[in-house]
């Protein structure tokens, strides 16, 4: 399976334009025609272009350097070079583009098929044919292509994840994320073990990857920033499903569940908005009582009732978790 990276560090250059060419007309019966050197042609840009089938920067850290080709340079009988080749870097979505050097941000592509100019090619030089004048029918120079330009950048993912996994501290989000997924995160019963998101990919029947983020516990007042608040709150508006964890054996489902929503509210009401499943966890260790509290909620969001400890509900939650996807991509 493919490493997830969401951070890579690469340079780009575009292509040097074509350079002009210097020369003159040889035909029969002119044995001194005039000039007639075509143009270079300008060198091929570096663009970024969201791919909205990607969610990791993998293969752009393995490459590193991404090269636009030279423009060529022209030839006789006023003939223009050809154009460099572009460079099209292809990115999840939620990629933002930074300059290494000076931290300064230069895109942040969270459209589906958005696209920017990162380097424009160099402008290919003229041929002699632009220089005659009255004086100098014969000019025997032409321009030089100009250079391409080179960057240094950082490509950052702050599109964390496709799903976000949310709920009170200690509410076994970790645990979750470690059964579904193939990520291994701290785990530990005690509130905030989490302290920066665990991200992980799951296979859906080998026909299609899904990263989800276990964000830190929220607590009440997590938008005003009390225990790791608003930091990871921004983590999740721009993940595109929500999983709601219940944890079945700790107090009230209906309390839990509104207090998740009133913080998500608080930050951005937009957050509501999202398509989301209610998880109740912990179900080897909650009586018949709790589930069955927590399946009578009086919450329109689709429910399902998992143990990440017996494997209980998985394929279930797999199953919804596949559906809003769908859903989300309008298929």
């Amino acid at each position: 399976m493919q490493k997830y990276v969401d951070e890579a560090h690469i340079r780009v250059r575009s292509g040097s334009g074509g350079a002009g060419v210097v020369s003159f007309r040889r035909e029969k019966y002119i044995p001194r025609g005039g000039p007639d050197g075509g143009d270079g042609g300008d060198g091929g840009d570096v663009i970024i272009r969201v791919d909205r089938n990607l969610r990791t920067l993998y293969d752009i850290k393995l490459k590193r350097m991404f090269k636009a080709q030279n423009g060529r340079p022209g030839a006789k009988q006023n003939k223009s070079g050809a154009q460099g080749k572009d460079c099209i870097i292809r990115v999840p979505p939620g990629t933002m583009v930074m300059d290494e050097e000076t931290g300064k941000v230069i895109c942040d592509l969270a459209d589906k098929e958005e696209e920017e100019l990162l380097a424009r090619g160099g402008r290919g030089g003229r041929g002699n044919s632009h220089f005659a004048t009255s004086t100098n029918q014969t000019p025997r120079f032409a321009q030089g292509g100009m250079p391409g330009t080179e960057m240094k950048l950082v490509l950052l993912v702050k599109t964390i994840a496709d799903v976000g996994l949310v709920g009170i501290p200690n509410a076994g989000k970790s645990t979750l994320l470690s059964v579904l997924t193939d990520a291994r995160p701290k785990i530990g019963d005690y509130p905030f073990t989490t302290l920066h998101p665990n991200l992980g990919v799951m296979n859906y029947k080998g026909e299609r990857e899904i990263i989800i983020a276990d964000i830190p516990g929220l607590i009440k007042g997590a938008h005003d920033g009390l225990g790791l608040g608003i930091r990871f709150l921004k983590h999740i508006e721009r993940t595109r499903v929500l999983l709601f964890l219940i944890d079945l054996s700790q107090g009230s489902c209906l309390s839990q569940s509104e207090t998740l929503s009133a913080e998500l509210k608080s930050y951005s009401p937009a957050l509501l908005q999202k398509p989301r499943i209610l998880v109740g966890s912990k179900e080897d260790i909650s009586s018949p009582e709790q589930v069955d509290g927590f399946l009578h909620l009086p919450a329109a969001e689709r429910k399902v009732v998992v143990s990440s400890v017996t494997r209980t509900g998985l394929d279930v939650l797999k199953d919804e978790i596949l559906f809003l996807m769908e859903k989300a991509d309008g298929r």
